[in-house]
């Protein structure tokens, strides 16, 4: 079966070539769908199938930024970005990035980049995940209190509201974002895409895991909006981030352009799902993907305790981020295509 590993020059290690394929296509309806470049899938993807965790990073954020900047135009057409509002997070976004690219050399020379990253990974993962499933628990709340009432909850209401204690505070310069429908002082996005950039640069995604959420409950953005937007930032922190890591050796260009080939393809399939499946239905399939990527990870990192399980560990960790990529996938692309259905049963109605 050595026709189904290739070597990578740069990283000198044989890695599953289908595995890459897989990843690429998947999260590039992933990452369309939920306006991330899928990095928190990919980077520890990448480790699981055998990337040392430097090159794994450096890697996925050379795939990312070719593949965001694909699914940002898809939803620039759709109305979804606030340009505004992501070219004011620039700046905290690329200097954020670089403090934790050197934090990331500097753990890569003391040995301890491996387990550090992996701990973080799990730490801001199960945050994630009880935050998106709050929201929903406290929206779920909110419509049967309404109900209640006799009334009907409108789209725009969430069950987390932050952001709404963070628009107090007016810091100027204040600014009005028209297609976030949100007037707030410049330095909270500011605050925000310097701590998402810090993290991005650690864990070697563009930032999008974290600030697609932070877009929504700290500076309270409609879901489809944060979606486009943080795309559009994680194509420029993401093509930034390429070049510092490529700059400092740990990008591996061979596997970035196998994945990049079948991300374009899956980044179209996902921005279009997103004018079928809307919300809060964004909000629960994000929170399940990241449930199954933390469980991954937890088992890499449960193996030095349970040694004679290694191998078995090992597979049920690559055959879980895999098939939790293939199978999220599928469900985007099956809604993708029922909600196109019914959009041209509805036209040939009216006509």
């Amino acid at each position: 079966m050595d026709w189904l590993y290739v070597l990578m020059p740069i990283a000198g290690v044989k890695i599953f070539w289908p595995g890459l394929i897989i990843l690429g296509v998947g999260v590039g309806i992933i990452g369309g769908f939920f306006g991330m470049g899928g990095a928190w899938m990919v980077t520890p993807g990448l480790n699981i199938l055998g990337f040392p965790m430097a090159f794994a990073i450096g890697t996925d954020i050379a795939h990312m930024a070719g593949k965001s900047l694909i699914s940002t135009m898809r939803h620039g057409k759709f109305g979804n970005v606030d340009y505004k509002l992501g070219l004011i997070m620039l700046v905290g976004t690329v200097v954020g990035f670089e403090a934790g690219a050197q934090m990331v050399m500097w753990l890569e020379r003391i040995g301890s980049v491996e387990k550090v990253v992996r701990w973080i990974y799990i730490v801001l993962l199960a945050f994630i995940a009880w935050m998106v499933f709050h929201d929903v628990a406290k929206r779920k709340a909110k419509e049967r209190a309404a109900l209640a009432r006799g009334e009907k909850l409108t789209g725009l209401e969430t069950g987390v509201e932050w952001h709404k204690a963070l628009h107090k505070i007016k810091i100027p310069p204040m600014v009005h974002l028209k297609e976030a429908g949100i007037y707030c002082s410049a330095w909270l996005p500011i605050f925000v895409s310097f701590f998402t950039g810090w993290l991005a640069g650690i864990l070697g995604i563009g930032g999008g895991l974290i600030r697609m959420p932070a877009l929504i409950y700290m500076i309270g953005c409609p879901t489809h909006v944060a979606v486009g937007t943080d795309l559009f930032e994680v194509a420029i922190s993401g093509l930034y981030g390429a070049a510092t890591y490529t700059w400092k050796g740990r990008t591996e260009l061979v596997a970035a352009m196998i994945m990049l080939v079948g991300a374009a393809m899956g980044a179209q399939v996902g921005a279009v799902a997103t004018k079928y499946i809307k919300g809060y239905g964004i909000r629960i399939a994000f929170g399940l993907a990241v449930i199954g990527c933390a469980v991954s990870i937890l088992l890499k990192l449960v193996q030095p305790w349970l040694p004679a399980y290694k191998n078995l560990l090992n597979n049920a960790s690559t055959v879980l981020v895999l098939g939790l990529v293939s199978c999220m996938s599928i469900y985007i692309f099956v809604r993708m295509v029922q909600g196109v259905k019914m959009e041209l049963a509805a036209k040939n109605r009216r006509n």
